[in-house]
């Protein structure tokens, strides 16, 4: 377990290194003791720093690491978990510069928000869908600050799970007579089909994953609280953003989100 001081200067050293858009080396190298409970210390400091210098707030959580490949690739056996902040959220006609970015990936994903807190340690599929108030389409743009977007989990972690910048469509949808599982997903990238999927391919349904956040949340004293966002974890494997590319994802029943993207 790291101490408070090298929590804060990782944390610092990750803020800077968004802020000056130059990666860092892997923190666990310096830090042998970075495991997964100091990481998110790190990712609390992170997200403390980011709030108060951007005079931002909170207003959701991101799942990563929701399919059983990815956990494969990073050899763990659960998903990881980030913080959204008011200022990641961009809006449908924005264009987004990539200015800001080290080596931006783009991932389609669903989007829920609750009406009502959801708090663990054994919450259901069930209850995730009860508190549910709506789900919509979403893409969210993932951006490492490690070099070659290469890491370890403690060190994704550290850096807020890859979050950047993130959209939710317009359209929102309540979940009745609609199951997620089978919502079929289709993203496009400059008008071309690049994958297609359904929702299933989140741990078997995307509440699955939010109910999976919401009992690791409560190992910390938090919970997922009233008019959140929560991004459920990617459907497909990311896709590498140039400047210039348009993306559009489209859900069976949800309806669609896209982007474009400029220099």
């Amino acid at each position: 377990m790291l101490g408070t001081d090298d929590i804060n200067q990782i944390a610092v050293e990750l803020y800077e290194s968004e802020r000056q858009k130059n990666p860092v080396n892997n923190f666990v190298d310096k830090y042998p003791q970075l495991d997964e409970a100091s990481a998110y210390k790190v990712q609390e400091k992170l997200i403390e720093i980011k709030s108060s210098r951007e005079n931002t707030k909170r207003v959701g959580h991101k799942l990563g690491l929701t399919s059983k490949a990815k956990q494969n690739m990073m050899g763990v056996h659960e998903p990881s978990y980030g913080v959204l902040l008011e200022s990641m959220q961009k809006y449908e006609g924005d264009p987004i510069s990539l200015s800001g970015s080290i080596h931006a990936k783009i991932e389609p994903e669903i989007a829920f928000i609750f009406n009502k807190e959801i708090k663990g340690p054994a919450v259901t599929v069930a209850e995730v869908m009860e508190a549910t108030s709506y789900v919509m389409p979403a893409l969210e743009i993932i951006d490492s600050r490690f070099h070659g977007f290469s890491f370890t989990l403690p060190d994704a972690v550290s850096d807020n799970s890859s979050s950047s910048l993130f959209m939710i469509g317009e359209r929102f949808q309540r979940l009745d007579d609609l199951d997620l599982r089978l919502t079929g997903m289709v993203l496009k990238k400059n008008g071309e089909i690049m994958s297609t999927a359904t929702a299933a391919n989140v741990m078997g349904h995307p509440a699955r994953a939010i109910s999976w956040l919401a009992n690791k949340l409560y190992k910390v004293g938090q919970s997922i609280q009233t008019g959140e966002i929560v991004l459920s974890g990617s459907i497909l494997a990311a896709e590498t953003i140039e400047p210039g590319d348009h993306f559009s994802v489209s859900f069976d029943r949800l309806g669609s989100v896209e982007i474009t993207f400029t220099e």
